[in-house]
């Protein structure tokens, strides 16, 4: 019996990219946030863009490195998966962060978009058709970043970063799609076990009813469609296929530690090729993170991206 409820749901996982659109019975629900307050930074672009999808208008922000400002330059672009909510206070320190390993030379100069993936909405489509985050992201907004921007306009030129729910978010998403992005960064994940049971989901109870309320119609077999744990069964052939360079890294005291290294455990049994790091006295924090990596692991943007790019400035 165990054996035939695993391979059902490995039928769901399979058909999940479709699912998540496909489920979607109902009209999206044009008073979300879908339009967050726009952060002034340096090199920081706030945009909207007239989504069909939604029926509404659909914002983002963009960091431009200098290299953007070079006369016919292409650049490739870092798309950045907030956590459960929102991210906008987020965007100023990140946005430096980058810049200042750019100009060090630790990172390739990158346009780095921060998606709205509005709160608490574990970038999918919800199963009532509210809230079609994932369809919004793959079908408006990556096309208007390469209508607005200089960017290197192919998979080769992209990468799905994350944080939190934005790292659950970077997998699902990226082993669903991996003809558009060269490199997968999944910082933190979770929620990746398949009963929304871990220390984080269990100490915030009523966050948990609301995700499984609004996002998967109280519906179990949604939640478990959606997961990457499932989606990474059938994403491990095409994910080697196009030879996606896979990074996973969370902190030693970050709380989803343990359902990160099951995660990671995960791909290594479907023969997911990834380096997996636990980054020593760091806890759940994105910039923390982020930091720690850029001394042990810069190179993995210029991996993902080495057909296209070149460590450091220009």
């Amino acid at each position: 019996m165990q054996v035939l409820v695993l391979a059902i749901l490995f039928v769901i996982a399979s058909l999940a990219p479709g699912a998540a659109a496909g489920a979607s019975a109902g009209e999206p629900d044009r008073g979300l946030p879908w339009v967050t307050t726009a952060v002034q930074a340096p090199r920081v672009v706030f945009r909207t863009l007239d989504s069909r999808i939604v029926g509404a208008p659909v914002s983002y922000h963009a960091y431009v490195p200098r290299a953007h400002d070079l006369p016919n330059s292409r650049l490739p672009v870092l798309y950045w998966l907030h956590g459960t909510l929102g991210g906008v206070s987020g965007i100023t320190p990140l946005a430096q962060l980058v810049d200042n390993a750019i100009e060090a030379g630790r990172m390739p100069a990158m346009i780095v978009v921060f998606v709205n993936g509005l709160p608490r909405r574990l970038w999918a489509d919800s199963k009532n058709g509210a809230s079609p985050v994932e369809t919004v992201f793959i079908s408006e907004v990556i096309p208007d970043v390469d209508r607005q921007f200089r960017t290197i306009a192919a998979r080769e030129g992209r990468l799905l970063e994350g944080f939190s729910m934005g790292g659950y978010g970077a997998a699902r998403i990226g082993f669903q799609h991996p003809h558009l992005f060269a490199g997968i960064s999944i910082l933190a994940g979770g929620p990746f076990d398949l009963e929304l049971r871990g220390p984080r989901a269990m100490r915030n109870p009523a966050l948990r009813d609301y995700l499984l309320r609004e996002v998967c119609g109280d519906d179990p077999e949604y939640f478990k469609a959606i997961s990457p744990w499932m989606i990474a069964a059938s994403a491990a052939p095409h994910l080697a296929q196009h030879g996606t360079v896979i990074r996973h890294a969370v902190g030693t005291r970050d709380d989803t530690r343990e359902l990160n290294r099951s995660f990671s455990e995960r791909m290594r049994q479907l023969q997911i090729d990834h380096a997996y790091l636990e980054i020593p006295d760091t806890g759940h924090d994105a910039r923390a993170l982020l930091l720690r990596l850029m001394e042990v692991d810069s190179g993995f943007y210029t991996r993902a991206l080495s057909p296209v790019v070149k460590k450091g400035p220009p």
